[in-house]
């Protein structure tokens, strides 16, 4: 959750009652205003350019995350259905990944994790069903290098986490060692 107030960086009441399966997530933002417009502009409206804008100003808003950036993570998108590409024209996080690794120097596991099959969008879905629609739906692709390594997935929007948590469960027992997460913006 975004912390409004001054002190150090600690676990949300969510996370306490429930920890999630990654260590950390972190945000360029909050997803209203002019961020959720750009967003929808690059997602929906085919402007993939951008995504290069958007990576640039988030690693440029995170890269004192000390605890974020350490350990030479890989940077692994959140894949899309190849459905579901094609029709976009590109995958959103696989850009924001390469655009993330540019100034970092991380490599990008751009074949790391798979979607098995197709669903609906998690942006037409309520939050109790976010959960159910993508269990299942990841893998991690054969021979994937990920045994023993940090790994940062990252994505657009965090909503409820369903997605983060989900592919921090696959890459956890397919021998990652940490999970970390980057979107553009919380929900």
């Amino acid at each position: 959750m975004f912390f409004d107030g001054a002190g150090e960086s600690h676990y949300c009441g969510a996370c306490l009652d429930a920890p999630p399966p990654f260590s950390r997530h972190r945000s360029f933002g909050r997803y209203w205003g002019v961020l959720k417009d750009v967003i929808l502009l690059y997602k929906f409206r085919g402007f993939s350019l951008l995504g290069r804008i958007l990576a640039e100003t988030t690693h440029a808003a995170l890269e004192g995350e000390v605890a974020l950036w350490g350990g030479e993570p890989m940077l692994v998108p959140v894949p899309l259905h190849p459905r579901r590409e094609r029709s976009r024209g590109f995958n959103q996080s696989l850009l924001l990944a390469r655009g993330l690794a540019g100034p970092s120097g991380l490599e990008v596991g751009s074949r790391v994790l798979i979607r098995t099959r197709d669903g609906p969008p998690q942006s037409r879905l309520r939050a109790g069903d976010r959960t159910r629609n993508v269990r299942g739906v990841f893998a991690v692709g054969r021979g994937a290098p990920i045994r023993g390594r940090a790994v940062i997935v990252v994505d657009d929007v965090y909503t409820t986490g369903s997605t983060l948590k989900e592919c921090a469960s696959v890459l956890l027992r397919a021998g990652a060692a940490e999970v970390r997460g980057i979107t553009l913006a919380r929900a």
